[in-house]
């Protein structure tokens, strides 16, 4: 009987996954769909998934109508840097404030409740202060915005992967006359490795979509992002070119999905590294 009731609810399981990614994945299905399909098809009563005359002629159009390899140099440009900036920061404050948790532990929940508020209320002092530094328009000042408004999300998940890490791997490390940089770099860093990549995997990915504050603060059509750059091709009266959107849309989407399925793997090969140094 109990054998019988496992099996069912593993089939639930199953099944409530296998809905949640067909869920998910029927916005992306329908994206490329879009890109590849001629005028005639787009404007179709009865659409379907897979084009009848699959063309490419939406991302030579698209090409041609909006300059998105700057953009997306720009986008990757600020992503990267926000990402490796934030964990850079992120890290051993994480560390501290995990290993003094009674002096520090109100300071965790002041960080997660600073991501409670919305854009539109820092939008104003933010542009003023970056006015009068004279980064308004500049990649270098929405790096830093990019690197503040992801800080405190990553020391939040850093701070749990710090935790898992057990103290008695240090100490035994300390009896055996490891100094204290030594035992962070040789036994915890190995440990909080695959923390640190999906932490700046979330802070890039974070960055790559990010659009209000690019829209407000990058005014030079050659300094702006792609996620500003597609919404030029949206008409004066709110009417899309379809085609060419779903095209850069769907090459937008690329490089998260690329970064992901290479650091995934990462993840997993890093815990186990971690594990076996430890």
């Amino acid at each position: 009987m109990t054998s019988r009731t496992s099996r069912s609810a593993r089939t639930g399981q199953y099944l409530a996954l296998l809905c949640y990614l067909v869920f998910l994945a029927f916005p992306f299905l329908w994206l490329i769909s879009t890109a590849f399909k001629p005028p005639r098809e787009l404007g179709s009563l009865h659409p379907t998934w897979i084009p009848d005359n699959p063309t490419l002629d939406n991302f030579r159009q698209a090409f041609d109508e909006q300059p998105l390899l700057e953009a997306a140099l720009n986008s990757l440009t600020a992503a990267l840097s926000a990402a490796l900036i934030a964990v850079v920061i992120a890290t051993p404050m994480a560390y501290v404030m995990a290993r003094h948790r009674n002096k520090l532990s109100a300071a965790t929940g002041w960080v997660v409740v600073s991501q409670a508020f919305p854009f539109v209320l820092v939008i104003i002092p933010l542009f003023l202060i970056l006015k009068n530094l004279h980064l308004i328009n500049s990649l270098v000042g929405l790096i830093m915005v990019y690197v503040v408004w992801s800080l405190p999300f990553a020391l939040w998940m850093l701070v749990g992967y710090v935790r898992a890490v057990p103290r008695e791997l240090e100490e035994a490390a300390a009896v055996d006359g490891a100094s204290r940089l030594r035992t962070l770099v040789s036994v915890t860093a190995p440990l909080l490795a695959p923390g640190i990549v999906a932490t700046a995997l979330f802070a890039f990915i974070t960055a790559w979509n990010e659009f209000f504050f690019a829209l407000v603060l990058l005014k030079t059509p050659s300094m702006q992002t792609l996620p500003v750059v597609l919404t030029h091709f949206l008409g004066a009266e709110g009417v899309a070119d379809l085609g060419p959107l779903a095209a850069a849309a769907f090459l937008a989407t690329l490089p998260s999905l690329v970064v992901f399925a290479l650091i995934q793997r990462r993840i997993t090969g890093g815990m186990m590294a971690g594990a076996v140094k430890a």
